[in-house]
């Protein structure tokens, strides 16, 4: 970790020249006593780094120093920045590596395109956190230790042992073959099987991990893509899921896709409206998504999602019809 760090710390008095131990301290989240050692740790080591003192003072690298890193071409450096720029790292507890990647790539462009590069931060912006009409993207946090003890079981092939609190369940210890890591949508998911039988994990929900010795029962070769679409059909056409039929205003549609598990079918009406065929978790689930969508939505099948909407409509305009009494 020391070692990453020294590098980082080089990187940052490149790209951004005379830096003071506290800004320093704050970029690589360390005590500014920490930087002084490592400071000092680099003259040791050759890395011809000095400090001007004064008001405007702080520490340098010699004019000219340069690291001897990858030598990424311009379009590769900025495509792994636009990537790197994506919360998917966060979810697998890598926020904190995919920074320090970061800062290597930008050194490694070549002398003309580096400033190019460095301002790319402010000229795009990835999955902002918020949409425009305000609604937050959900993401979970999943603790940096959890996280690491689940990556190197995955990576390392072997057994992991979990403490999962499933959905309304008190968490339990489960020791499972783990296949590999998927993000969608910012949250973090571990395929798995456990005494042989398909099993998928949400990082969120993981309170505890720890890696066993024991090699995991999984193939030498998996085509993940693949095993996560299988689980997402199984997910899709299990349990309690209703299927709806459903005409929306064409400006709704994504509003209503959103929240489906499956689009079935889909076609235009007539007046322009689309009619789709879409899945839902559940009824309450349904009801709710048809709701929120208003007079631009309306469910012509099953009969019972049209009834329980009339009447959340009825007592709705009971509520608000007459406000003379109060």
């Amino acid at each position: 970790m020391r070692a990453d760090r020294l590098v980082s710390l080089v990187l940052l008095l490149r790209q951004r020249g005379r830096l003071t131990a506290d800004t320093l301290a704050r970029e690589l989240e360390v005590s500014t006593r920490t930087v002084l050692r490592d400071i000092e740790a680099l003259s040791a080591a050759g890395v011809p780094v000095y400090a001007e003192r004064g008001r405007h003072g702080g520490f340098m690298l010699s004019p000219g120093f340069r690291t001897d890193l990858t030598g990424l071409n311009h379009d590769e450096a900025i495509a792994l920045l636009v990537a790197g720029s994506r919360r998917g790292a966060q979810a697998f507890g890598l926020g904190s590596a995919l920074a320090s990647a970061m800062l290597k790539v930008v050194d490694a462009l070549p002398e003309g395109y580096r400033d190019t590069a460095a301002g790319l931060a402010e000229r795009v912006l990835i999955d902002p956190e918020a949409d425009l009409l305000s609604r937050r993207l959900v993401t979970e946090e999943v603790p940096d230790p959890i996280a690491a003890e689940i990556r190197r079981a995955v990576f390392a092939g072997h057994k992991l042992r979990i403490h999962y609190a499933a959905m309304d369940q008190t968490p339990k210890w489960r020791t499972v073959d783990p296949i590999g890591l998927v993000t969608v949508r910012d949250l973090g998911y571990l395929l798995a099987t456990r005494s042989g039988a398909d099993r998928t994990y949400r990082l969120s929900r993981i309170v505890a991990a720890e890696e066993l010795a024991e090699p995991a029962q999984r193939p030498e070769r998996v085509d993940l893509d693949r095993a996560w679409q299988e689980r997402s059909t199984r997910f899709r056409t299990g349990g309690d899921q209703v299927t709806v039929v459903v005409r929306v205003n064409p400006s709704r549609r994504e509003d209503l896709v959103d929240t489906t598990l499956a689009v079935l079918a889909e076609e235009a009406d007539a007046d322009g409206w689309l009619r789709l065929e879409v899945t839902f978790q559940d009824s309450r689930h349904a009801e709710w998504a048809l709701w929120q969508i208003g007079t631009d939505a309306e469910a012509l099948a099953p009969q019972w999602l049209r009834t329980s909407l009339r009447n959340r409509a009825a007592a709705i305009a009971t509520r608000y019809g007459d406000s003379s009494s109060t």
